[in-house]
């Protein structure tokens, strides 16, 4: 082969080129810096105190302020897309998110991911990809830890199927597992009124359900500024030339978008829950479009004390995002089939100040 004919472009992999063990680092380490929260909180406007403000998360024993988490884990993700998702249909899910370490503006992310499973779809066109990834800073030490599976093309429908395995993956973290990203707060100095809610940890109970009210409509400048925040290149999210030809005519918001929008709206009832701990479980149930608004209400399924903490304690909380729909009446499913409005079903850990 001619040097001038050897590709130099990156077509990303399909479903037949994953192996089973197959383990990749990505590319492009990102130094998360202040410019990047300010553009975050521009985007989605997160009021967590200790994520806003470095006296108040001096005073209650952080450094300075942290990270918002699920930044942290959208520059991680990030990173996978060139890699595991450049062809995908559609990610699926997430499972065992654990966030193991606190990020701070400076820090500098990695990450690497190994393939955990994969399923050919009766179809022959895609397959379902089941990958392991992880978040480094700069000294090696992992910041998170994740499983999800994606819905990836078929570059060829008549190749033969890889060996397949469907991962077993727990139901849910364990509250032992839920303190590793949050150091020692003095919980007498958690200011409420500075915070903006009175309620603390044991003011909730297992099986209250909350309507956070709000709605924020979601612009297609928005959704594109920020996939492009976290380097991801899933064409998906920006082409619509290419996308005007594929299943819905248009450009699909990236479901870690719904996530953010889903745990900003949170902020009025849950103002106190000032860290995810962990994601038990998501689904993405129905696609977001530029030009709806996104509602939310959250389920509080289970209170639980972390081991050896007596500062915080840990909510279980199922967040349902709609489009279109406010939450007043709860929306969730009809039947076995989720509501038409519902976009989003999440399951995660956050801790809160007892």
């Amino acid at each position: 082969m001619s040097q001038s004919s050897v590709a130099k472009t990156n077509p990303g992999n399909f479903f037949e080129d994953f192996r089973l063990g197959l383990e990749i680092r990505h590319a492009t380490p990102r130094t998360v810096t202040l410019g990047d929260v300010a553009l975050y909180n521009g985007l989605f406007g997160p009021r967590f105190a200790v994520q806003s403000s470095d006296a108040f998360a001096a005073k209650i024993g952080y450094p300075r302020s942290p990270l918002d988490d699920l930044l942290v884990f959208h520059v991680v993700f990030g990173k996978t897309v060139p890699d595991i998702s450049l062809n995908a249909v559609a990610n699926l899910g997430y499972a065992d998110c654990r966030f193991l370490k606190a990020v701070y503006p400076g820090d500098t992310l990695n990450s690497v991911s190994q393939v955990i499973g994969l399923k050919e779809n009766s179809n022959r066109k895609t397959g379902i990809v089941y990958v392991r990834s992880r978040g480094f800073n700069q000294n090696g030490d992992t910041v998170l830890d994740y499983a999800r599976w994606v819905m990836v093309r078929k570059r060829d429908e008549a190749a033969a199927a890889q060996a397949e395995k469907v991962p077993e993956l727990p139901k849910h973290v364990e509250p032992a597992a839920l303190g590793a990203a949050c150091p020692p707060i003095d919980a007498s100095a958690y200011d409420t009124v500075l915070s903006g809610s009175p309620h603390r940890f044991g003011d909730y109970k297992a099986g209250e359900k909350i309507d956070h009210v709000d709605g924020i409509t979601v612009e297609e400048s928005e959704h594109m500024t920020a996939t492009r925040l976290y380097q991801n290149t899933a064409r998906i999210h920006f082409n619509q030339f290419a996308e005007s030809k594929g299943r819905f005519g248009r450009r699909l918001i990236y479901g870690g978008h719904a996530i953010s929008l889903a745990r900003a709206l949170s902020f009025n009832g849950l103002g106190n829950a000032f860290h995810v701990a962990a994601i038990n479980g998501g689904r993405h149930v129905a696609p977001l479009f530029a030009g709806q608004t996104v509602f939310a209400w959250s389920e509080v399924l289970a209170t639980a004390e972390v081991p050896g903490r007596k500062d915080v304690g840990a909510l279980r909380l199922r967040t349902i995002a709609t489009k279109d729909k406010p939450c007043a009446d709860f929306p969730l499913k009809s039947g076995d089939d989720y509501d038409p409005s519902v976009i989003l079903d999440l399951d995660y850990w956050v801790l809160m100040p007892k």
